[in-house]
């Protein structure tokens, strides 16, 4: 079976464990660079697909979304500073995810949304709580379109001092590793008969 995953530096973090728990059960695949915010996604979803068959599509977008830029783009601003405005707007955030997930309803693969993991305190040009804000609309788009969730922020938060780094919103060898597990569970459920 070929598995694909698209999504953010979180989702880097975790591509070679996911391929070492897999291996012998199924080839994974991801994009060959960051696929950063939805508008990204809606830029590139296509190229990403390309025009193989797959069989399981592990998914999120969403922490570039969130994320602050200043007025002149610049990345990661403080999200205090009223010039500075997130990089996709929730609304927006919306409208693109539903686009998004009607493309990737066109492959027959079956989908699984990965939650956006927890923005903790400190992390710069991000607020903690948007992730769960953000979160929020994407779990009412795949409760339409009945796609299950691999939910990693609520995996996180329970456990975000052992495996994400201080305040940033990437996480250690060994926290990448723990979400890895938690991927392939719901990867593996997907796959089976």
């Amino acid at each position: 079976p070929r598995v694909l995953l698209i999504g953010d530096s979180i989702s880097i973090g975790y591509t070679i464990p996911v391929r070492e728990l897999l291996a012998g059960k199924a080839n994974v695949h991801r994009p060959l660079t960051n696929c950063g915010p939805t508008t990204r996604g809606l830029e590139n979803i296509d190229a990403w697909l390309g025009d193989g068959d797959w069989n399981v599509i592990h998914f999120n977008w969403g922490l570039h979304d969130l994320k602050y830029l200043g007025p002149q783009q610049q990345n990661l601003a403080d999200p205090a500073d009223p010039d500075s405005r997130q990089q996709v707007p929730i609304d927006e955030y919306e409208a693109n995810l539903r686009t998004l997930v009607k493309r990737l309803r066109q492959t027959k693969a079956t989908l699984i949304w990965r939650s956006t993991t927890p923005v903790p305190e400190g992390a710069q040009g991000r607020v903690p709580g948007d992730a769960a804000r953000y979160n929020a609309v994407a779990r009412k788009i795949m409760d339409e379109y009945e796609i299950p969730t691999d939910d990693q922020y609520t995996f996180a938060l329970s456990r975000l001092d052992h495996i994400q780094r201080p305040a940033n919103v990437h996480f250690t060898a060994d926290g990448s590793r723990e979400l890895a597990k938690q991927a392939v569970a719901a990867i593996e459920q997907a796959l089976a008969p």
